[in-house]
């Protein structure tokens, strides 16, 4: 029988790549040949022509930075070391880290042809941006368990590679990716939703054939202080923008948002607006853009000195039909600008 080859390419961020920590998370790609650091601990599993030929580096900071830069070289990288087989992390629950081996888990696979794996704890927020396009196996939240976790990944790796059929993300490790498969079940629908429901109200386990959402917990902030001296923005996902749409923002599933200016506005004219939004009767907005960003009142807000002083742009997106990860990639980013800003408090209204 032929010895069956694989080779191997690990990618690691600066810190588990032994570049150093925060102070090494801007350096570039880099790639290194053999194992390093986390890629040793597969040495026990693997098998005889299996091999990590080479690690590819790089930090978290510049992958979060250029991110279509930055993975366009790690695929020339990877695509250099001519590997069957691209393991990424695991991520444990470090953010950055996370989403920079999932963005290179999908690129590699689209543009190389090749199994890419990768793994990270529950709330790594790179689960729910890539889970759908990436294997992505579940991990602790910390690295007390590399050696086994490198391994689990190894194993969904060897069967991708070789083709073989990939079974229950329950069986096999991995987070569900919302596909259905088709399958012969020994009972009828009805009779398993009587079985698990006999089994919830006995204390049983049981495990439902639907996946729910699940949303992380959201700490409230803390209050404003005293509003009279605040800076408050108004934002909104109701799809409010000046004529023309000058930011191109889509009817559903927005990937963009949007800043206007209203210094020295007291008042919305119904000329200078259109909604871009497809989820609900958009015509009482068109007839007063005030219903929707409420700048006239926030103007008697503003001098009646309830508030310290109104924001000199609304922000606008459009939230029909979209991902739960990509609002929150919007809300980041708007997030991000209005701390810029130096707002205090945002007035968010919606449909």
């Amino acid at each position: 029988m032929a010895e069956r080859r694989l080779r191997i390419v690990h990618f690691l961020n600066q810190m588990f790549g032994g570049l150093g920590g925060e102070e090494a998370a801007g350096v570039g790609p880099r790639l290194v040949e053999g194992a390093v650091g986390p890629g040793r601990a597969l040495a026990p599993a693997l098998a005889d022509g299996e091999a990590v030929v080479a690690t590819v580096i790089c930090g978290d900071n510049y992958v979060a930075e250029r991110t279509e830069q930055a993975v366009g070289e790690l695929v020339a990288l990877v695509r250099s070391a001519a590997p069957d087989l691209l393991l990424a992390g695991p991520a444990f629950n470090a953010g950055r880290y996370g989403q920079a081996c999932g963005a290179l888990c999908q690129a590699v696979s689209a543009e190389l042809g090749i199994p890419a794996v990768t793994a990270m704890a529950d709330e790594n927020p790179g689960v729910e941006l890539y889970h759908r396009d990436v294997y992505v196996v579940r991990t602790g939240d910390s690295a007390r368990q590399m050696a086994s976790d490198m391994a689990a990944m190894l194993r969904l790796g060897r069967k991708l590679v070789a083709g073989e059929p990939i079974g229950r993300p329950s069986v096999e490790g991995y987070f569900p990716r919302g596909r259905v498969v088709p399958e012969i079940a020994p009972k009828s629908a009805a009779e398993r939703a009587v079985d698990m429901l006999l089994a919830k109200l006995r204390g049983e386990p049981y495990e439902s054939e639907v996946r729910l959402p699940r949303f992380r917990p959201i700490p409230a902030p803390p209050p404003v202080a005293d509003l009279r001296r605040a800076r408050v923005a108004l934002v909104t996902d109701g799809g409010l923008v000046p004529r023309g749409n000058p930011d191109q923002i889509e009817f559903r599933a927005a990937t963009k948002w949007g800043s206007y200016p209203i210094a020295g506005v007291n008042d919305l004219a119904s000329a200078d607006y259109e909604v871009v939004h497809g989820g609900y009767d958009t015509s009482l907005v068109k007839e007063d853009p005030d219903r929707l960003v409420p700048v006239d009142a926030a103007r008697d807000l503003e001098r009646a000195g309830a508030i310290g002083e109104l924001y000199d742009h609304f922000l606008s997106t459009t939230g029909l039909a979209n991902p739960l990860d990509n609002s929150r990639r919007l809300g980041r980013e708007m997030a991000e600008h209005l701390r810029a800003a130096g707002v205090d408090a945002v007035i968010l209204t919606s449909t």
